[in-house]
């Protein structure tokens, strides 16, 4: 892979909520975004969910064909980018590169910029995912790639789109304000005092946790923000994420082991499933892999307006138990995954 610098201020696409400085661009990382352009995303994302319930969608991508490129295993993702492009009236092709996956391009020696050359010959954008941290990066900034990029998710690095989707969902559910100057700046403005987010889990592997932690610290919430960890010891929250969320703003981070204790209080529980395929051993995964379970009886105790989240997939991390609490909002998450995916897609081609 060639190099590419690791800086991403050398990103010099940083979005905002003008729609010409969306169009023909990359989203590798949430550290990219502004405020602003986080409220245009969420209001345009809004529109798309008028759009599919009452007509379905639209023609407004017609012609335009994304490149679906996964080196690692994928539902969610790559099937809401799918039906995002498809509900828009474009099309996609769909690359599987993981083991067992149907291309021979890396099995032949194939370079992954190569690869990334060869699909936007036919295609508008590109969604890729890759098993290395900071791989997307050096494809979107590498001198041949010409077409957007976005980030599907990058080993145990970031995952932007699944940050925007989560704070999108954190957003309408509680009714927050953004400090921008826009006259639509809330979702219904039901919200006051701080915001407290109980991040639960593999905060270690967890890549969705990275970039919301990182998306939340660098929004101008008109709410006192308030980062709750609670993980296993060996699987805390990175010092680098810890690192960036307190040189953006004055957030205050919580560390917590007592998951009871960390959700007293909490307006938003994140959970995340301990990820196996992250460790090197089994021994090292049977440790941790029960070491929180988010069941019936934590819920009696927790807030009556604490919404439960989780990017799925799950194991055993949440009961099905809980899953009839109107609390438990990852169903509707998953949904508003494909919202603002649409209008992710919508804005990078040109066409909100």
């Amino acid at each position: 892979m060639t190099s590419a610098s690791n800086d991403l201020s050398a990103v010099t696409n940083t979005l905002t909520d003008d729609v010409s400085s969306w169009e023909g661009k990359n989203l590798i990382s949430v550290t990219q975004m502004t405020t602003s352009g986080i409220l245009r995303l969420f209001q345009t994302a809004a529109a798309m969910r008028d759009l599919v319930r009452s007509k379905g969608g639209d023609d407004r991508l017609k012609h335009k064909v994304l490149a679906s490129v996964f080196y690692e295993a994928s539902t969610r993702t790559s099937c809401s980018f799918q039906a995002a492009i498809m509900r828009l009236g474009g099309t996609f092709l769909h690359v599987d590169g993981g083991k067992g996956g149907n291309t021979s391009a890396s099995k032949k020696g194939e370079s992954l910029e190569d690869t990334i050359r060869c699909l936007e010959c036919y295609t508008d954008v590109t969604v890729l995912r890759h098993p290395t941290t900071g791989s997307v990066q050096q494809v979107a900034l590498g001198d041949g790639t010409v077409k957007p990029v976005i980030n599907a998710g990058d080993g145990v690095g970031e995952h932007p789109t699944q940050a925007l989707l989560d704070f999108f969902t954190i957003f309408d559910e509680l009714g927050l304000s953004l400090d921008v100057d826009n006259g639509n700046n809330t979702a219904d403005n039901s919200h006051t005092g701080p915001l407290v987010v109980v991040l639960l889990g593999d905060l270690k592997h967890g890549r969705t946790v990275h970039s919301l932690a990182k998306l939340l610290a660098r929004s101008s919430l008109k709410h006192e923000l308030v980062l709750r960890y609670c993980a296993p010891a060996s699987l805390e929250m990175p010092a680098h994420v810890k690192e960036y969320v307190q040189q953006c703003t004055d957030v205050k981070q919580e560390e917590y082991s007592d998951m009871s204790e960390a959700v007293k209080g909490a307006n938003v529980l994140y959970v995340t499933r301990v990820q196996k395929e992250r460790f090197e051993t089994t021994e090292d995964y049977e440790k941790v892999k029960g070491a929180y379970v988010v069941d019936t009886s934590l819920m009696e105790a927790a807030p009556q307006g604490m919404i439960v989240m989780h990017p799925l997939p799950r194991v055993d991390e949440i009961s099905t138990d809980v899953d009839s609490d109107p609390r438990a909002c990852y169903f509707r998450q998953m949904e508003n995954g494909m919202f603002v995916r649409m209008a992710i897609l919508a804005l990078i081609l040109g066409a909100p």
